[in-house]
């Protein structure tokens, strides 16, 4: 098969399930790939150079899934769906959050669907400034969400030892910090339904703070 851009990207995702963020190198993809790895260089002048294309993939994977927003649908569905889908895409790699965070998307369909957005808000009665703070917003809280979730769960149903909750407890003292000790319960565990509390509050604050026509 011919070697493009696409391919190792694909390749590259599909070992970001076995590796993990941290394994994922240029010589492991092209060990995969049955090439030398300045191969891959012809396509990517760096590791970040991929990452980026990685994350551009999973959006467009996700734009191509979720489609346009249908005109008829309330604006606060929209926008709790629109995390949820978010979520989902992140959790569908492992250190899906990490490799989406903070990358440069190289596909101009990223405009397109910001356009979907903006104008979903906009058209609901928010001032442009409003409909893209508030769309920052949920954006930032789901991908800092799975950031967080999949520190604990890199993988679903495989749990990081590290935040193990017995082994939590026995470095705090009951005593000194017993609203810590029973945060733990809180903080690491039902992950499924700490989102969706976060998604109302998000919802009701930017329904709350920002004027609508």
């Amino acid at each position: 098969m011919r070697l493009d851009a696409e391919r190792v990207v694909r390749t590259a995702l599909r070992l970001l399930n076995e590796e993990g963020l941290e394994g994922l190198t240029l010589r492991r993809i092209a060990q995969e790939l049955d090439v030398q790895a300045p191969a891959l260089y012809w396509h990517f002048k760096s590791k970040q150079d991929l990452i980026d294309e990685m994350a551009t993939t999973m959006f467009r994977d996700l734009v191509k899934a979720t489609g346009q927003p249908d005109a008829g649908q309330p604006w606060d569905t929209w926008m709790a769906e629109s995390g949820r889908s978010l979520r989902q895409m992140l959790l569908s790699y492992r250190d899906g959050a990490r490799v989406f965070s903070g990358t440069y998307l190289t596909d101009n369909m990223l405009y397109e669907a910001l356009e979907w957005a903006l104008q979903k808000l906009t058209s609901a009665g928010f001032s442009l400034r409003d409909a893209v703070r508030g769309y920052n917003i949920l954006s930032s809280y789901t991908v800092g969400f799975v950031i967080e979730e999949q520190a604990v769960y890199p993988q679903k149903g495989e749990r990081n030892a590290q935040y193990d909750l017995n082994q939590r407890a026995k470095r705090i003292d009951a005593k000194k910090f017993p609203l810590a000790l029973a945060a733990g319960k809180e903080a690491f565990t039902d992950f499924d339904d700490r989102f969706e509390s976060g998604l109302r509050v998000i919802i009701a604050g930017i329904e709350q703070s920002f004027s609508r026509k």
